[in-house]
């Protein structure tokens, strides 16, 4: 009689606090076909180990010593290793995320949702998926929806004062603006007016505040 053994995953735990590596290490290995094959405590180690151990996954904390995660990733890929990667890390802002997907990263986890997650994003990118916390889908959407209602909004400026904006953006004063763009302080402050009257916008220093909110889709 022929028995199948299931494929295990071998699997290296990247982080500078050892508490969480054993309760990680534990919370994989309750899984069958996953197992922990070595464990690091910053990015150096975690290069070398994957040249010696050549794990299918390696699980790495965005905020170590030396070497963060990030780095890490990059240096991985950089270097071709054959490993796939889940980023483990406490922030959600999509900033971080896009950098990581970029890198070529499958997998990201945030820590608060390790216990509930590791497991499938582990598996996903095992088998060549990708795996996104759920909690960050939820804020990529949100993100989404702010930034496309954004732009509807700036597509009603005109060309100065889209150009008035940006400069806004890179915080300089209406002088500032006014002696860049060769028109009067006056003019600066009549377009100043306009976009916050398009832009629904009340109050001291809100035009400031919105536009260096927004710095990255106004100058983009």
């Amino acid at each position: 009689m022929n028995l199948t053994t299931e494929k295990i995953i071998p699997v290296v735990i990247v982080d500078d606090h050892a508490i969480f590596r054993i309760g990680l290490k534990q919370i994989i290995e309750s899984s069958q076909g996953i197992s922990v094959v070595g464990e690091a405590s910053n990015g150096i180690m975690a290069i070398d180990l994957v040249e010696e151990l050549k794990p299918e996954v390696i699980v790495l904390d965005v905020d170590m010593p030396e070497c963060n995660g990030i780095e890490t990733a990059r240096m991985l890929k950089r270097k071709n290793l054959p490993v796939e990667i889940v980023i483990l890390t406490m922030y959600s802002e999509e900033d971080i995320f896009n950098e990581i997907i970029e890198i070529g990263v499958k997998g990201f986890v945030l820590k608060d949702n390790a216990t509930t997650e590791i497991i499938d994003a582990i598996k996903s990118v095992s088998e060549g998926k990708h795996y996104i916390t759920s909690a960050l889908s939820g804020l990529l959407l949100k993100n989404r929806e702010k930034t496309s209602s954004s732009k509807n909004i700036l597509n009603n400026l005109t060309a100065m004062e889209s150009r008035v904006l940006s400069l806004i953006a890179e915080n300089k004063s209406s002088k500032e603006i006014a002696d860049e763009l060769h028109i009067s302080y006056k003019t600066v402050e009549n377009h100043r007016a306009n976009i916050c009257t398009k832009l629904n916008l009340h109050g001291s220093n809100v035009l400031l505040k919105f536009a260096l909110d927004n710095k990255k889709l106004i100058l983009s």
